[in-house]
């Protein structure tokens, strides 16, 4: 059984109390690796070989810095094959969607921040003939970047990427029950000639890590990617110490879909984001609200569309579906499903678990993409994150309802408009109370925009300018230089 260790200035480190717990592939819910749980002292080994390195590769220069991510970049699309085979057995995922689409975008965070670092600009303010202010954008130092299991090479190098561009060095805690890729990143990073420090990655859980990581006096800034309440956790332990921090949170993201839409493209696009990878993304659409006069049409074509999913194992090129991440977990959205009947919803498809009679996948965490409908808006299913297979279908009569609908929750992350009224779509880009708002689309991602939610969806924004800005710190300088 692969055994799977820290990475600490450069070389694998057995855990504090060599400890170690299983990991589990859920599509056939047997073990197959053992991964380290890492406890305070390791912490303190790599916040130690982090703050060592930090001064030369806070100087090495951002040309060097780039040549370096760039060649990480090159190496995950030279290895795609092997990358997503490993994530397909670590989370379930379809193997085609790791290889299409999450390790060549994996690999474009690495070669985007590369460019970025040899481009971050500062500002110059001149009074001429008398003084000049100007900005310096300096590295942090040390940074902890907490990525999570639904995507967990695409957060990952989404946050180490501007993180090291930037000139930190960075100690990075990948979710343990999806350690491999990240494993086989720290190999891809040494063969690319990142220096030593300069990337330490631990494994181990939140509750034992979390606290040390947020108030150690030598790390400067924390990145998460995950739930709310561990969020508001983190929050918690580092605003008194007034460390900069970025939080990615949750959601209960909408989809509004009005009469005039492009139909066909309107329920391919939404089937799609409200079922991808097991509907466990945060920018998945689970409410699809949709304009009273083609609610049944719609509805019909979208169970329609949803039945013909195939589910089962994520090896297979025709997999739409594999499992979800844990047997918990799917336990947790039935919860969710059984809740909802009881508050009046009805099932139109899905809404049980698969249990495969062949051996390989008969222990599997599979269940059925399920849609419900005749839900209130206020009920629990509307509000929390189920982060699994279930979409909930609501119609509206107009669009001031579907506005408060939409904006009903708690959270605001991402949202979905699909209309070809020009004007209702800038109307209600400045009503819907989201940091994402794609019109007639769904996951078309520019790396130069900014990224993040609003409310209980997260604080502050990562992307582009905005990461590089966050992993860096702004000194103002002032000359008088007149006579």
């Amino acid at each position: 059984m692969t055994q799977i260790n820290n990475f600490i200035n450069g070389d694998y480190l057995a855990p504090e109390g060599n400890i170690y717990v299983s990991g589990i592939n859920p599509s056939n819910g047997e073990p197959f690796y053992e991964v380290c749980a890492s406890k305070e002292k390791d912490v303190m080994l790599a916040v130690a070989a982090a703050k060592e390195a930090f001064p030369a590769w806070s100087r090495t220069d951002a040309f060097e810095r780039a040549k370096i991510l760039q060649r990480i970049s090159e190496l995950i699309l030279e290895n795609r094959d092997k990358l997503a085979k490993l994530e397909s057995k670590d989370s379930g995922k379809p193997y085609r969607v790791a290889r299409e689409l999450e390790i060549p975008r994996s690999a474009k965070n690495f070669s985007f921040f590369a460019a970025a670092c040899t481009q971050l600009a500062s500002e110059c303010h001149p009074v001429f003939g008398h003084s000049v202010n100007y900005t310096l954008r300096q590295p942090l130092g040390v940074v902890v970047c907490i990525s999570p299991w639904n995507l967990p090479l695409y957060l990952l190098t989404w946050k180490i990427a501007p993180a090291l561009a930037a000139g930190n060095c960075v100690i990075a805690k990948p979710a343990s029950i999806t350690p491999l890729t990240a494993h086989f990143l720290t190999k891809l990073c040494q063969e690319a000639g990142l220096p030593k420090g300069a990337l330490n990655i631990i494994y181990g859980s939140g509750s034992d890590l979390s606290e040390t990581l947020c108030t150690h006096k030598d790390i400067k800034a924390i990145s998460f990617t995950g739930g709310t309440e561990t969020g508001a956790k983190i929050a918690q332990h580092v605003s008194p110490l007034f460390k900069k921090y970025s939080l990615e949170m949750g959601g209960k993201n909408s989809a509004l879909i009005f009469a005039d839409c492009d139909f066909d493209k309107a329920v391919e696009t939404t089937v799609r984001s409200g079922f991808s990878n097991q509907g466990q993304i945060c920018l998945c659409m689970p409410r699809v609200l949709i304009e009273a006069p083609i609610y049944e049409k719609f509805k019909e074509a979208f169970i329609k569309k949803v039945s013909s999913l195939k589910i089962g194992d994520p090896m297979r090129e025709d997999t739409d579906m594999g499992p979800l991440i844990s047997f918990d977990h799917r336990n947790r959205v039935r919860e969710h499903i059984k809740k909802a009947q009881l508050e009046g919803g009805r099932i139109l498809c899905g809404g049980e678990e698969i249990h495969f009679s062949d051996d390989h996948l008969s222990k599997g965490f599979f269940m059925q993409p399920t849609v419900m409908e005749g839900i209130p808006i206020n009920a629990k299913i509307n509000q929390q994150e189920v982060f699994g297979p279930v979409v909930t279908l609501i119609p509206f009569s107009s669009e001031e309802e579907a506005v408060h609908a939409s904006n009903s929750t708690s959270f605001g992350l991402a949202a979905t408009l699909w209309t070809q009224d020009i004007k209702r779509a800038h109307r209600l880009a400045e009503k819907i109370e989201v940091g994402i708002f794609w019109v007639n689309t769904w996951m078309l991602r520019d790396l130069r925009t900014p990224f993040g939610g609003m409310k209980s969806s997260g604080v502050g924004r990562e992307g582009g300018l905005e990461a590089m800005r966050f992993f860096t710190e702004p000194k103002n300088v002032c000359i008088d230089y007149s006579s």
